[in-house]
């Protein structure tokens, strides 16, 4: 038989070779319906032979303007097969531009010194300082037992996560009527931490999707039932994500996110998951401070779990039309001005 790319309609199949081959949840179809909800259309795509799946990519089309139409593949492709690499990557750089886009990023789930990033550079694809998924994180290995996790944790995490229980924290797993507040904190953290938040109904439908294929729970931390932070962790294949969180102003010093995460970490250990990612860390660290007496940096906080940092190849970008693609950049430009 004949490898040809050919579009992939059937969603449990899809995700069936997506768990097989380790691959993110931002490839999943309850992702890609997501994003077709939310103003982008997802299509699914195969480089196969028969049956056999050599390489395969969801992308996300969203037209910015008129004529302006961008392709993204988040935290793909699937290409895991030698041959079938430069191959899969030309049909899907003709797959786009045949649906009219003038550019197409990709941003694979591979960390630094991937031997697949040479394929991108032999499809002629360039690297992007434009990244849009994390080009860092804290991986936490849950390979090993609650007892060793635990224990590679620096001592204050540790003992945060038992004053937490001595303070009469109490973590609940949460359900789509809990979507009211834990938008309201989404939007104090947003105010008090200086980034911006999707709307209410995003987090809603994407606990929804994700749910309905068990692939999400909402962590709560409560105290005299009231709510003191939420985390949204995804769980797919052999990772765990920890991909939004939220907290109050009120009750700090009751450690409530220490207890979320380590009730999180149980959870996605319990399941299966060999991998726990606290999703996104500046990509340059100065460690050098880490022990010090100062406030607890969103990194310093991730880091202390006793995890590894790891750092993504980053974002490749395949050009169409270039006078259509200094235009999309000078609009991005003038938007961060007047951010």
């Amino acid at each position: 038989m004949t490898e040809t790319l050919a579009q992939f309609t059937d969603a449990d199949r899809w995700d069936s070779f997506l768990a097989a081959h380790n691959a993110h949840i931002l490839q999943t179809s309850a992702w890609g319906e997501l994003k077709n909800r939310f103003g982008w259309n997802a299509a699914r795509v195969a480089w196969q032979d028969g049956e056999k799946i050599h390489a395969a990519a969801q992308i996300l089309f969203r037209a910015l303007a008129p004529g302006l139409t961008i392709a993204y593949v988040p935290r793909g492709p699937v290409m895991n097969d030698t041959a079938a690499r430069v191959l899969f990557l030309d049909a899907l750089k003709q797959y786009a531009g045949a649906r009219g886009a003038f550019l197409l990023k990709v941003e694979p789930d591979w960390l630094r010194e991937d031997e697949r990033t040479r394929a991108l550079a032999d499809a002629h694809f360039a690297t992007s300082t434009e990244t849009i998924q994390p080009p860092a994180t804290i991986h936490i290995d849950l390979t090993a037992n609650l007892e060793t996790i635990l224990a590679r944790m620096k001592s204050k995490w540790r003992y945060n996560i038992r004053l937490s229980e001595k303070k009469n924290v109490v973590v609940r797993a949460g359900d789509v009527s809990d979507f009211d507040a834990f938008y309201e904190l989404m939007q104090l953290t947003g105010a008090r931490d200086h980034f911006a938040i999707h709307g209410g109904n995003y987090y809603r439908t994407a606990f929804e999707l994700l749910n309905a294929r068990d692939n999400v729970r909402l962590f709560i931390a409560e105290f005299q039932q009231k709510p003191l932070a939420m985390i949204f962790v995804t769980a797919f294949a052999h990772e765990a994500i920890y991909l939004y969180g939220a907290s109050s102003n009120e009750e700090r010093n009751r450690m409530p996110n220490h207890a979320l995460h380590w009730a999180a970490i149980q959870w996605a250990k319990a399941r299966g998951c060999a991998l726990y990612d606290l999703w996104g860390i500046p990509e340059t660290i100065d460690e050098s401070n880490d022990e010090a007496n100062l406030p607890t940096t969103l990194y310093q906080f991730k880091q202390g779990f006793g995890g590894n940092m790891v750092r993504y190849i980053g974002a490749w970008d395949f050009i169409f039309n270039s006078p259509k693609y200094q235009l999309y950049k000078l609009a991005r430009r003038l938007r961060k001005m007047g951010d």
